[in-house]
């Protein structure tokens, strides 16, 4: 009996590791998609979602910026390890906001350029909604 009990102890010890490893490694490998979301050149043209780059030049290091920002934001919940949706939807609000001083110069291509970019995050880490925040910044309402 002492027997069963030991090995019983040895698996589940072993299968406790073997989840925590996995979850490392999830986590690592989410951090490794967000170094490169940023390293990534943005506004640029992109013939697969039909944008043509950035309608001025200007601002490209500014929405840059911001967007990057947005995924340091969305890097800090995610390495916390207990994040929910609702924080990651306030990440969103929080990184639309930034855009709101130049809001009236950025083109419609943009600001739906803008979105897709937050949607990349929202795949990083499984997020299925934006909670209305995306078509408030691109229409001005929430269809919810």
């Amino acid at each position: 009996m002492k027997t069963i009990i030991n090995i019983l102890l040895v698996l589940l010890f072993f299968g406790f590791t073997a989840c925590h490893q996995k979850q490392n490694k999830t986590e690592s490998q989410e951090m490794k998609k967000f170094e490169a979301f940023k390293a990534k050149e943005k506004f640029i043209e992109d013939a697969d979602i039909m944008y043509p780059g950035i309608g001025d030049q200007k601002l490209k290091p500014i929405l840059t910026e911001k967007i990057n920002l947005a995924a340091t934001d969305f890097e800090v919940i995610a390495g916390k390890g207990n994040a929910s949706d609702k924080d990651y939807q306030n990440a969103i609000k929080k990184g639309l906001y930034r855009f709101k001083t130049i809001y009236q110069s950025i083109d419609t291509e943009d600001r739906e350029r803008i979105c897709t970019y937050f949607e990349e995050l929202m795949d990083i880490v499984g997020l299925e909604s934006s909670g209305g925040h995306l078509n408030l910044f691109i229409y001005g309402f929430n269809p919810n």
